[in-house]
């Protein structure tokens, strides 16, 4: 009814995440779910500020890096690697997806140093699109 979500397919913020903004959601396809089991969620908070990362090709902020504020649609077109091993939120909220085109698993990011995709719940490294969370406040 209000606000933007983030749905997480186990207990305490774990598994699958799904982001969910107003609207109804009559099956869990319509929100790109695996399976329709939510165990947890929390609000995503509104946001009017800039956005502003840094994705990198290696663990621990090394190797190669490029900084972003906008959409990417297809990071190999942009990167020109296929694994983002860790990355920096600078500015805003940030949703990373396994697939190009905001397609497959999503991740929630929130501002803060990511040092291995572990740390935003990934266990492949690979990245095919991302985009700003973006909230109308």
């Amino acid at each position: 009814i209000g606000g933007h979500w983030v749905a997480y397919e186990k207990p305490y913020y774990m598994g699958y995440q799904y982001i969910l903004g107003p609207g109804e959601y009559p099956d869990y396809h319509c929100w790109m779910g695996f399976n329709n089991c939510i165990r947890s969620c929390q609000m995503f908070p509104p946001y009017r500020g800039s956005y502003r990362m840094r994705i990198y090709n290696r663990p621990d902020l090394l190797g190669h890096t490029m900084e972003f504020m906008d959409d990417c649609p297809n990071v190999y077109e942009r990167f020109r690697y296929r694994d983002i091993y860790s990355c920096n939120i600078m500015e805003g909220y940030w949703i990373f997806y396994e697939h190009p085109n905001y397609r497959g698993r999503q991740f929630f990011l929130r501002p803060g140093e990511y040092r291995a995709c572990g740390d935003w719940g990934c266990h492949n490294p690979m990245v095919g699109s991302f985009r700003r969370m973006r909230t109308l406040v």
